[in-house]
This record gives C-alpha cells, structure tokens and sequence, in this order.
C-alpha cells in the first residue's frame, strides 16, 4: 500500500455492503474537479439533447440499431470518447514526472499515480483500440464482401453494448472507489487479496471480464460472417486484404480472449473465495499467472495491429492508382503471424529466470516474427513504387505509419535478444518501444482508416486542413514524447516511477511533457476537423466517390444504401469492384429490397444490468447482483422467443421506411 494513503476502514450492511460515503474521493481535489468538469458537460449535453429533442432519434435510429454499419460508428465514437479519458491520464502523468526530480514530490500522490498508470494501460488497450479496431472491421467487412450485414445482427449490437457497459465501470471507479494500482496487466500477488484490498482490483477484474464477453462474441460473429456470408463467387483468394487481416484477426481474438477470461476468473476466485491459484503457498504459482496473461497479451498485440495493416493495403494501392503489389505474400506473411504471435509470449519476462534455453527460443522465434512483418512493409513501398501516389490525408498517415513503426519493429528485434532485454526491460526504454509500435502502428491506422471511409459512412469528406494538422501534432508530438523516453531508457530509468533524484533526467522528461501537449493538439485538431466538416459537409460533399472515380476501389455507394441491395453480383476476379469502375462499366442492375433483424433493446438491457452485476460484485451488495444476474437471464430467455417472422422486417416496412426516408 503506498505511503501516506489510508483507506477506508471496511464496514459492512446488507444493503450497501462494503460501500459507504468515505469511499467518495471528497479529499481528492483533482478528481472532485473532474467529477464536476464531467458533470458540468454531462448537463450540457442532456440540456442539448432535449432541446433540439433528440432522446427519440438517439434510441431508435442507434441504441437499439443491428445496422453492422451504425454499429461500427458507434465502436468508433466510443473509442474517441475513452481516448479522451486514457489520454488526460497520461498528460497527468508526464507532467508529474516533469515536475516531481530531486526530491520534489510533484502534484500527485503515490497511491493516485499507480491508479493513474494502470487506468492509463487499461483505457487505452481495452476501450480505446480494441473499439477502433472492432468498429473497423464492423463498418467495412461486410461492405467489402457483398453480405448485407453480419451473419448475427443481434449479437452485434449486444456484444457493443457489452463494451460500453465495461467502459462505464472503469469510469464509475473514478468517483466512487479508486482502481487499480497494480499496472494494466495486474501480476500477482500484488493483485492478490493480501495486497490489494480496496475495491481497484475488483473494478478492474469486472470491467475486463464484461468487455471481454463482447469482444469474444464479436470474433465469433464476424469469424461467421467471412465464412460464410461472402458474394457469389467470391473465394477466399480473392477477398481483400483488408477482409483477410478482419479474419485472421478474429481467429486470434476467438483463440486468445478465453485465455484471458479463465485466467481473470481464477484470480477472482482467489480474491473472493481464497482459492490459491496465484499465491505463493498451498501450491499456488504467481509464475502460471505471468504466463497465462502473456499468453494472450502477445496475441493482442497483433489483434490490434494487423486489421490496420489491412487498413494501409487498401489506402496504398488506392492512392497509387495500383493493385496491391504481392496480394497472395501479404495474405500468407497474415497468416504466418497469426500462428507465430503465440510462440513469442515469454520474451515479456526473459528477466524471471526461465533458463539460457528457454530464452533463447523464445528470442528466436521473436525475431523470426519480424520476418512477415518486414515482407508487408516492402509489399507497401513496391505498390508505391512507380505509382501514381497522391498525397491525400490519409497517405501522409500511411508514410508517418512506415517510418514511425519501422523504428518500433527495429527496437523490438533488439529487445528480442535476451542479454539486451535483461538490461532494458524495466525500463523505461520498453514503453517507448511499446507505443512506438502502438501510437505509430494502430493509431496511426485508426486515423486513416477514419479519414479514407468517412465518405462512405456519411457521403462527404473530412477537411483536409485540420486533418494535415492532426496528423502533424500526432506525429511531432509522439517523437517529442517518446524518443526521450529511449535515452532514459538506456541511462536505466524504471518504468512507472512517480519522483527521482537525478535532476539530469528532468529535461528528458520535461521535452516529453511537451511532446504530450504537441499531441493534445492533434487530438483538438481531430475533433475541430470533425465539426468543420460537418458544418461545411455541401461544400465537402463527394457525389458518389469519396476521391476520384479511378482511385476508388471498391463500387459500392457512399454511404451505402440501408436497404436496397445488388442481387446480381458475382465475383470472377480479386479486385473486380475497381476494374469495372476502371472500364466505365456499370456493376449493377438489380437492387431489391432485403429483409433485415428487427431493431432491438434487448442488448441494452442485458449490459445495463451487466453493468449493475459488475457494480455490485465490486462493493458485495449481494442482492443486486443476484437480481441483476436473474435479469440477465430472464431477458436473454425472453429475447429467444422473438425469432419468429415478425422479427424481420417485411417489404411493405421497406417501402414505408423508404418513402419516409424520401419525403423527409
């Protein structure tokens, strides 16, 4: 427990159970001033959507929507929403290192530090690039397949819902209770009961657990859907690379997320009910933790990057007017690192002692992994190559993406040797390497993809000054923040330290302080190019193409239409969409309406309950979980009864729907 910081003295009633009124941060003058700074915008926002009454709408056209497309816009909104809140974090934490050398103690405690880290690590993992990426693939892939949706709409919008719902209770520890304060991926036995007693732990354990329940059933869904829901013709070599980087990510996600969940239960089971599973007696192993969380932590890594690889593959050959050079290695170099990712797990603890041979296998099969990622980058710059490139928004993403994560693989393979990572591991030189990677790969990624199928979601473009100046306070600011972080890294500064003595380590920190304000430029700059465009959106509006007939390559409209679809489609030949389009051909004659699920509450409502569950599993208010835990059920039962005709929507709500849709 950190010094200085005295927790509550647990009591207990049968209504509230550990909960009482000294777990409210009241003595906290940073969080009271963000409760009432999220308070006050909360009351604006209710305040606006009142007046231009806009309750209805919000419910009916998006909470309850199995629209794949809708659903995929709200993944992306919550990803923004929460990297808002993950990245105020990490501003809190550079400027207390700015701050807090040669003895001073900065303005944060010891004990608020470590929850801030941990928050920090968790947000923007879990809720900030698991939603980006999710959203992605959700709004693109069936599009890119000729499916009208996902193979199950339902389950969509539940497992969505279900994110949300684990988002919320990450945030609702901010106010009531504290978190973790244990590093995002919670190593026992510090995260033991012994150890951790408030209620952090159990905050982190059920938000985890409720998300992961979404994010698996999403794997699955979308695993269903390239499978077996692909236009006529369409084999698995001539689905874009953008569809294969969805499926192989998925199967990762499908093979590693019941890792994760098994082992987050067995550490509650110690929490809760004093199994031992991850103690050092009675026959526990901390040991089998550190490997069950890597064990699904490297996979992760890849579940984050390798849908945005499929991301540059679209917008290179797009914006080089040229296929993409080398389709079948990239595919295969995929599928290569999908089954790679999980033989590189334990090169994440070289330094606990597993022995030379041990290390060196695994510092092997690290490097062998930079192989098939090498492969892509000069698939990228070959399509380039002699191409017609035009330096749109989301290529100067693409090019920033090539050079900023080449300089991350290149300080991985050098962690890959296990004498260097000894020396390096806990130090701060890794979390450069870790967000180089992660800030040069997804984020980057995230934000060309945003920028390349804007038009398609909403048939205009994003403005391309606020969009050049986003890119550059994401790219000046990440090099400010984070090639300090190496040097101190290489001078044996620790990761996760809240004060030093050195005082010549503060200008490092310092120049890192600025690099993150540089970056909450690009964040603004984001959000700025969002409302222009949406102000100018005639003046941006693009017809039919978001670019240029001849650089588009996939045909169908922007935005796609809700409910009329093409019957008439077969697929001869990899890139077909764009060779028709190329030759002036027209690709389809024969839209008819289809029938589509029924929007429905139900997926609402079961998170909201699970969000009530992981509540009261957190402050042992033992009625509400059971009721909560019976709710869940009841409407899940319920909701099965709803799969007769009705639940689709028949061809006269079609045209009903459609006329409506005219004559607004």
């Amino acid at each position: 427990m950190a010094t200085g910081h005295v927790q509550p003295q647990e009591t207990w009633s049968p209504i509230f159970g550990r909960l009482t009124l000294d777990w409210i941060p009241y003595h906290e003058p940073i969080l009271i001033g963000t409760f009432l700074g999220v308070g006050l915008a909360g009351l604006i926002v209710l305040a606006l959507m009142t007046r231009f009454r806009l309750w209805l709408p919000l419910w009916r056209d998006w909470v309850i929507s199995v629209d794949h497309k809708k659903i995929g816009i709200m993944y992306m909104v919550l990803g923004f929403v929460m990297m808002v809140r993950g990245f105020a974090d990490a501003l809190m934490m550079r400027l207390q290192q700015a701050l807090a050398a040669g003895g001073a103690e900065g303005y944060l405690p010891p004990h608020h530090y470590d929850q801030v880290f941990t928050a920090h690590g968790v947000i923007m993992i879990f809720f900030v690039a698991m939603p980006f990426v999710t959203g992605i693939m959700n709004y693109v892939m069936p599009t890119q397949i000729g499916a009208r949706d996902v193979a199950f709409p339902f389950l969509n919008n539940f497992s969505f819902w279900m994110t949300v719902a684990g988002a919320l209770l990450v945030n609702i520890s901010l106010f009531v209770g504290e978190f973790a304060r244990v590093g995002w991926l919670a190593f026992p036995p510090l995260s033991g009961a012994s150890y951790s007693t408030g209620p952090g732990m159990d905050y982190y354990l059920w938000a985890l657990q409720i998300a992961g329940v979404g994010t698996t059933l999403s794997g699955i869904n979308l695993i269903a859907t390239i499978l077996k829901m692909r236009a006529p013709g369409m084999k698995m070599m001539m689905m874009p690379v953008f569809t294969w980087t969805a499926l192989i990510t998925n199967v990762l996600i499908v093979a590693a997320f019941p890792v994760l969940t098994a082992t987050l239960g067995m550490l509650t089971l110690d929490r809760y009910l004093d199994f031992r599973f991850f103690t050092n007696d009675f026959g526990g192993n901390a040991m089998m933790y550190i490997n069950l969380i890597w064990i699904w932590g490297h996979p992760e890594v890849y579940i984050l990057i390798i849908p945005i690889f499929g991301v540059f593959s679209e917008i290179v050959a797009t914006f080089s007017r040229k296929p993409l050079f080398g389709y079948t290695t990239m595919v295969w170099a995929t599928a290569c690192i999908m089954v790679l990712s999980f033989v590189v797990w334990l090169h994440h603890f070289f330094t606990m002692g597993s022995g030379a041979n041990v290390n060196t296998f695994f510092g092997i099969t690290t490097m062998i992994i930079a192989v098939p990622t090498g492969v892509k980058i000069f698939n990228w710059l070959f399509t380039m190559y002699r191409g017609s490139v035009r330096l749109e928004v989301p290529m100067y993403w693409t090019i920033g993406f090539l050079v900023t994560f080449t300089i991350g693989g290149m300080t991985g393979v050098l962690l890959a040797v296990p004498p260097v990572d000894f020396q390096l591991h806990n130090t701060l030189f890794l979390i450069a390497h870790f967000h180089n990677v992660i800030i040069g790969g997804v984020v980057f990624g995230v934000y060309a993809a945003v920028t390349y199928w804007w038009p398609k979601a909403f048939g205009f473009k994003l403005d391309d000054r606020w969009g050049k100046r986003a890119f550059w306070g994401w790219f000046v600011g990440f090099y400010l923040a984070f090639m300090p972080l190496y040097a101190l890294g290489l001078m044996g500064v620790t990761r996760r330290m809240n004060s030093y003595e050195d005082m010549g380590w503060q200008p490092y920190f310092i120049i890192a302080a600025v690099g993150a304000v540089v970056i909450l430029f690009g964040i603004l700059s984001t959000f700025m190019c969002f409302y222009v465009s949406i102000r100018d959106r005639k003046r941006l509006a693009c017809g039919g193409d978001p670019w240029d007939a001849r650089t588009l390559e996939w045909a169908n409209q922007s935005p796609p239409q809700k409910y009329n679809f093409p019957q008439d489609i077969v697929v001869t030949g990899r890139d077909m969409f764009w060779k028709m389009k190329e030759e002036g051909f027209k690709w389809s004659t024969d839209y008819q309406a289809i029938h589509m699920p029924k929007d429905t509450a139900t997926g609402v409502l079961i998170s909201a309950f699970a969000l009530a569950f992981g509540f009261a599993m957190v402050w042992y208010i033992w009625w509400l979980a059971i009721l909560s835990f019976v709710a869940m059920l009841a409407i899940g039962i319920a909701h099965t009864f709803n799969y007769n005709r009705d639940y689709y929507i028949q061809p006269d709500e079609v045209a009903a729907t459609e006329a409506k849709g005219a004559s607004a």
